[in-house]
Formats: structure tokens, sequence, C-alpha cells
């Protein structure tokens, strides 16, 4: 008997890579997760930021990290400034650290979209390669006799329902954070 239950796992474990390569693309709004890939040089060591401080967005175009300790401030800060990725002008009063996210351009908009695509089109070679390897497998043991020609083809309609599946699914999330980029 073929199992698919390890490609599903594989599938969603890829659809929630998928997921996450996503979240770290920049939408128009400031939102928290923005600041997850910094690391601040604090007690000696380097530490994500969420470890030294709060991130919370009050507003849209605005981020506001609050540290645990005030004697981080200025690490924090320079953390931020430093990040090229982020291209984010931190200041900060003492006690929080605000960081101002400037509007989108139109270009940037249509940089960012593309980027999402090839975000998209990474996720579906990664289903098609777990699609393969099913298939493959299932070849092996039908092959080896180990399946029937009846099993084989019942384990290719659900390796396929569940590619589909996933393949819906990616498509939804590309069009929700296509729009998301391209709301100003």
């Amino acid at each position: 008997m073929f199992d698919t239950q390890p490609y599903e796992d594989k599938m969603a474990q890829a659809f929630s890579h998928f997921q996450d390569e996503l979240k770290k693309v920049r939408t128009g709004r400031a939102h928290a997760g923005m600041l997850d890939g910094v690391m601040v040089e604090a007690y000696g060591t380097r530490m994500p930021l969420n470890q030294v401080a709060n991130v919370t967005a009050p507003e849209a175009q605005m981020l506001v990290v609050t540290p645990f300790d005030p004697s981080n401030i200025t690490a924090i800060s320079a953390a931020i400034r430093d990040n090229q990725s982020l291209g984010f002008n931190p200041s900060d009063d003492g006690r929080v650290v605000r960081v101002p996210v400037p509007a989108l351009t139109e270009e940037r908009r249509k940089q960012l979209v593309k980027q999402v695509s090839e975000k998209v089109e990474e996720a579906r070679i990664a289903m098609r390669t777990i699609r393969q390897d099913a298939l493959k497998d299932a070849k092996r043991m039908k092959d080896a006799k180990e399946l029937g020609e009846d099993d084989y083809k019942r384990v290719e309609k659900e390796i396929d329902a569940l590619m589909s599946k996933v393949q819906t699914q990616i498509d939804e999330v590309f069009k929700a954070k296509e729009k998301d980029v391209l709301t100003v």
C-alpha cells in the first residue's frame, strides 16, 4: 500500500515556507513583521530584535520599537538603520525608536509584485518536484509488484488532487499579496 501522507506533509511544509517568504515582501502599510530579520548587538551578542524590544505599528506609515532595556536603544536604532534591505531611517527619543515607513512608489510596487511572482514560481517548482518524487516512488513500487495497476492510478489521482489543491492555495495567497502590494 502506498502512503501519500509524507508527500502531503512535504507540500504543507513547502507551502508554509512560501507563506513565510511572502511575509518578508514589504507592502505599503507598516506591520511589526517588517523588522523580523533585524539582528541587534546587545549584551555582547547578536540577538533578534523581537528578543530585546517590542515592535508595534500604531499607524499605517509608522513602526514603534519599545526596548525592554532602554540601554539598548542606540544599538536597536543602529541595527535598523544598517539593514540595507529595509532602507528605513529610525529616530529615537531615549525611550522608544520611531521608524517611519515611506510610501511605496508605483515603480517599487511593480518590482515587489515581480518579486512575489518569482516566489510563487519557486513554490510551484517545489510542489512539482514533490509530485514527481511521489509518482516515481509509486512507479517503483508498481514495477516491483508491490502496488497493483489500480492502486497506482488511485495514488496518481490522489497526488494530482493534492497538487491542484495546493496550487489553488498558492494562487489565492498570491492574489491577496498582489492586491496588498498594489493598494496605495
